[in-house]
């Protein structure tokens, strides 16, 4: 699990700037765009990135619960690639370069993380490491585009040595409410993980298949 747990360090080695290009893909990186119920302003939805400073609440580990799967692999086998071809008929990327540009998004080797209760359990293959964790606060960032993002933090308790002390939730989502899909950036540095902006291993739940995940990701 040691393995699993310093993939991590994939995401630190990288050069992170906070960037539209990084980091507004962290904050919509699953392709798709759920209508969340959330306040608007003038500048465009919650979901997108605006919000004032007083909407964002506390929120606890129950809003992630649940079994979930890491949409890494559809992306590798192609289940993904429609979702890439419609992102490059509204963008200005090509499909493949959508894909390579997913490719650091997505990359991890956990490919399960399963969380009940404080537990938070990471999975590799049949290797896993578990730990109980307590919040930590909130971070919010500002992009280069305008618009910004939280992180939830939650700060490890207890549990395994592998299990990172430090896990950090962005769903598009400012106060509480469950969701139903995220990006996770964990490690040891609390500091380092907020300027991690390229790499967002990002979990859907583990009821569905690659083609549900696909038509999820088109449908919004």
């Amino acid at each position: 699990m040691t393995k699993a747990i310093t993939t991590l360090s994939y995401a630190l080695a990288v050069s992170a700037i906070l960037t539209f290009a990084g980091t507004a893909g962290a904050q919509s990186s699953s392709g798709s765009n759920h209508s969340h119920s959330h306040s608007h302003d003038n500048k465009g939805s919650v979901y997108d990135g605006y919000f004032d400073d007083d909407q964002v609440k506390a929120r606890e580990l129950s809003d992630w619960e649940g079994d979930w799967q890491s949409v890494y692999p559809y992306l590798l086998d192609g289940t993904l690639d429609p979702v890439m071809v419609d992102k490059a008929k509204h963008g200005d990327k090509s499909a493949g370069e959508y894909r390579a540009y997913y490719d650091t998004g997505y990359k991890t080797d956990v490919d399960r993380i399963v969380i009940n209760g404080k537990k938070v359990t990471f999975f590799q293959g049949k290797d896993s490491a578990t730990g109980d964790y307590e919040t930590d606060g909130h971070e919010i960032l500002t992009y280069k585009k305008g618009n910004r993002g939280v992180r939830f933090i939650f700060r490890k308790i207890a549990g395994h040595d592998a299990a990172p002390r430090f896990i950090q939730f962005s769903d598009h989502i400012v106060a509480p409410e469950k969701a139903d899909h995220y990006h996770l950036y964990w490690g040891n540095d609390r500091a380092a993980l907020l300027n991690e902006v390229t790499n967002w291993p990002t979990y859907y739940p583990a009821r569905l298949t690659g083609k549900q995940i696909a038509e999820e990701m088109l449908s919004h």
